[in-house]
């Protein structure tokens, strides 16, 4: 009696081990430290970063056991026929926000002299959103100019955004002495243009991705809430070399801006992201494979960029680091312009050379986003996949 229960409880305590590792060994995972304080540290930290050797066992360390069996991610199990078309063409990119964006405040002449802005009184930040005004949408600068010269009343209910919160605020106009029209003493903005790369054009979807950062705000960095937007052809007239402590540029002016090349649906951390009016032009005839993080690995790759009339050619580059991230950002590794020519011409990374896209083993796997300005030639790029899911092509 007593062998038949000792035998089944070691059939039992040998099942019980058998799935305990089962579950364990499924779980794949991988030591990194973590680089995202090089944000706050500034650039002595990428110093002291390049200065150390990279072949320490803590940067990697995996079972044999896995390392026998290769792990996909759960992105790259659904999407492994999803092929995109590679950007490296510059557009131009312009967009109007929904209601206006508050960057300022400004003070009221009276006849008693200057008073103070009522919206900063009635707490009015800089960054909020007016949408409406007394429960009337706002649609631009002029139009918010338009309702207030029509008041007939000093208090007005005015409905602002705020970090994605919806608030009503009651400010009381004051009539200046300059026209006699009532003022509530804000700057506002309502619009923006500027010059990016795209970074990749699904075919199947006829949907786009371009920058791989937000559009945001010069005076508050606030990400801009797009109302419409659009991508038009643009033609490189300029490049201002990048040089340790001023980062360099790309110039460039919009052509036919009449005939938009799609419409930009959202301005998200990651990049912008809309729908083409037509096929995008791209430097590539045939389409790219997506690769995921778990693909991607530390070393040689290259870059697709416009920096002149020749249109989109690769260069050189190298993956120094792959950071970990536990959510979509704009800072997913740090790169380093290696190739000559591009080097010779821009120093390294410029602005409007975001969302170039970045190749690796024939496969898109992100796209450059930031330059470091006291190190032009090393900036960061970001997970092509972190893009691909807020263009809504995976989920």
């Amino acid at each position: 009696m007593n062998m038949k229960l000792i035998k089944n409880l070691f059939c039992v305590l040998s099942l019980f081990m058998f799935v305990s590792f089962y579950t364990f060994s499924s779980n794949e995972f991988t030591t990194t430290r973590s680089y995202t304080n090089i944000v706050q540290k500034g650039y002595s930290n990428i110093l002291t970063y390049f200065n150390k050797d990279t072949s320490s066992k803590e940067v990697q360390a995996k079972p044999k056991a896995l390392a026998m069996v290769p792990m996909k991610s759960v992105f790259s199990q659904k999407t492994e026929e999803l092929e995109l078309y590679p950007g490296g063409s510059c557009v131009g990119v312009k967009i109007q926000t929904k209601g206006v964006l508050v960057v300022g405040f400004s003070d009221i002449e009276t006849n008693e002299g200057k008073a103070e802005s009522p919206s900063r009184k009635a707490g009015i930040e800089l960054g909020d959103v007016v949408l409406k005004i007394n429960n009337e949408e706002i649609q631009n600068s002029k139009d918010l100019i338009r309702k207030l010269n029509n008041l007939t009343t000093s208090n007005v209910t005015v409905t602002i955004d705020r970090n994605n919160q919806i608030v009503d605020k009651t400010i009381n106009s004051i009539k200046a002495t300059t026209d006699e029209k009532y003022k509530i003493g804000l700057w506002v903005r309502d619009s923006t243009a500027g010059v990016g790369t795209l970074t990749f054009y699904d075919a199947k979807t006829q949907k786009f991705g371009a920058l791989g950062h937000p559009i945001t705000d010069n005076d508050t960095n606030t990400i801009l809430s797009i109302r419409d937007g659009s991508l038009v052809n643009t033609s490189i007239i300029s490049v201002r070399k990048g040089q340790k402590g001023t980062p360099g540029e790309l110039k460039g002016v919009f052509v036919e801006e009449e005939n938009s090349l799609g419409s930009i649906v959202n301005n998200t951390v990651c990049g912008i992201f809309g729908t083409a009016n037509k096929t995008l032009g791209t430097r590539s005839s045939a389409p790219l494979k997506v690769g995921f993080r778990d693909e991607i690995k530390e070393g040689k790759a290259k870059i697709i960029t416009t920096i002149d009339e020749s249109g989109p050619q690769m260069y050189d580059i190298e993956i120094v680091k792959l950071l970990s991230q536990d959510k979509p950002g704009p800072k997913s590794m740090i790169i380093k312009v290696t190739d000559p020519k591009l080097l010779e011409k821009t120093g390294g990374i410029v602005q409007g050379m975001s969302g170039s896209p970045i190749i690796q083993n024939n496969k898109i796997v992100g796209a450059v986003t930031h330059v470091l300005i006291n190190k032009p030639d090393v900036g960061y790029g970001i997970y092509i996949e972190w893009m691909l899911k807020d263009a809504g092509i995976i989920q």
